[in-house]
């Protein structure tokens, strides 16, 4: 079993298909103090008042979470009519949600556009609850720059990459739907929402900058709130933006590896074939303020009879030598079509116990969401016409325990 034919001949990366046309009447979030402070100047806000009144909107959009400049009751009546005129607060709209047995929620949000010919597009974004935390998996890209041949999002074509707002937008939508506005000071109310992971659709480090300007939103203590270290960015190794990453993002960093051989890797991670394992690790050895308080963590996927071997440990063992690293084990998640099995439960736990004995640690994360094809790596966006055959899979899923 192999998917290498069919990889050798994929591109490493797809080329965008579509740009963002933004709407006419375009939403405020996303943006930062100082472009707030801009767009109000556009709108005739005199330069001394610019500062003070972004501020103001900062502490209602992302402190608050307004959904109307109605809400925003300290600003003026005047004020908040002209904004109106000008702008919106609008978040991406829930088109569906599914809500797991075991209680992981999945959104598929409509992201709004000025292009009235296109189809809107649509990515997804999952929240997975835990008895210590809250985590929301987001999506940085509709479809994938990538073709992880594991991967049910690889599969997807490109369309476009998401705006700061759309990736903002994705946590105040969780924060909307799981009512998680209270106040952050009420005694014994804590967040819903604790932790933010850059691993749905898309690879984050093609998209730098408009994934860069919405975690530095999200992580902003006079609003949203989210710690950097609950803030993982995770690739699947595209170097040259790594440690750009650590010195302009700061959030926590994971790296999907999922092979110790580069001629496995070129065939599960085809970008292994522009940036090897040698140059992405060395990119680890060097990703600012990583230590024994901020390991990296390493993703490995569990495909049975791949890469799940004694001997794929033991190298695994080796070749993070000297990076302060956990590694995360990841049983396969099935989808429809895909070659690849996940490896038995026995080899999972010897796999692991090699590597804890070895000083890592070792998690096997638990699958979560399966039922609603929410786990990793079976995010597809509707947006992407499925075949009658995946339909029928995906249905037949959606009702297995």
């Amino acid at each position: 079993m192999t998917a290498a034919g069919s990889i050798a001949s994929a591109p490493l990366e797809k080329i965008a298909l579509e740009t963002y046309v933004p709407p006419a009447k375009p939403s405020l979030i996303g943006l930062s103090r100082a472009e707030l402070a801009e767009r109000l100047g556009t709108i005739g806000v005199a330069p001394a008042q610019r500062k003070m009144r972004a501020q103001q909107l900062w502490h209602w959009i992302y402190f608050r979470g307004a959904a109307t400049f109605d809400q925003m009751t300290s600003i003026s009546k005047e004020m908040r009519g002209q904004l109106e005129q000008h702008f919106t607060v609008a978040r991406p709209e829930v088109v569906a949600e599914q809500i797991s047995n075991d209680g992981t929620r999945k959104w598929l949000l409509r992201l709004p556009s000025g292009d009235a010919v296109e189809k809107a597009h649509e990515v997804e974004c999952v929240y997975i609850p835990e008895t210590d935390r809250g985590t929301l998996c987001v999506s940085s890209q509709v479809g994938c720059t990538l073709n992880c041949s594991f991967c049910h999002t690889g599969t997807q074509r490109l369309v476009r990459n998401l705006t700061a707002g759309e990736i903002v937008g994705q946590v105040m939508v969780a924060r909307d739907r799981l009512n998680d506005w209270a106040d952050r000071d009420t005694p014994g109310g804590g967040r819903l929402v604790t932790n933010v992971v850059m691993m749905g659709m898309g690879e984050p480090l093609y998209n730098f900058d408009a994934v860069r300007d919405a975690l530095l939103i999200v992580a902003d203590n006079e609003g949203i709130g989210i710690s950097r270290r609950r803030i993982t960015l995770s690739t699947s190794g595209v170097v040259p933006n790594i440690v750009r990453a650590g010195e302009e993002i700061g959030a926590m960093l994971a790296i999907s590896l999922h092979a110790v051989r580069d001629e496995l890797r070129d065939e599960l991670v085809p970008l292994n074939r522009k940036y090897p394992i040698a140059e992405l690790l060395q990119a680890c050895r060097d990703y600012p303020a990583s230590s024994n308080a901020r390991r990296i963590t390493f993703e490995y996927v569990m495909l049975k009879g791949v890469n799940d071997s004694l001997d794929d440990a033991r190298l695994l063992v080796k070749l993070l030598k000297g990076i302060p690293a956990k590694i995360n084990l990841i049983p396969f998640n099935p989808w429809p079509g895909t070659a690849y099995e996940c490896s038995d439960w026995n080899q999972i736990e010897k796999f692991s116990e090699y590597i804890f004995d070895a000083g890592y640690s070792s998690p096997v994360r638990t699958p979560r969401g399966r039922d609603i094809l929410a786990a990793c790596g079976q995010l597809k966006s509707e947006t992407e016409k499925l075949s009658a055959r995946e339909r029928q899979a995906l249905r037949a899923m959606a009702m297995t325990d």
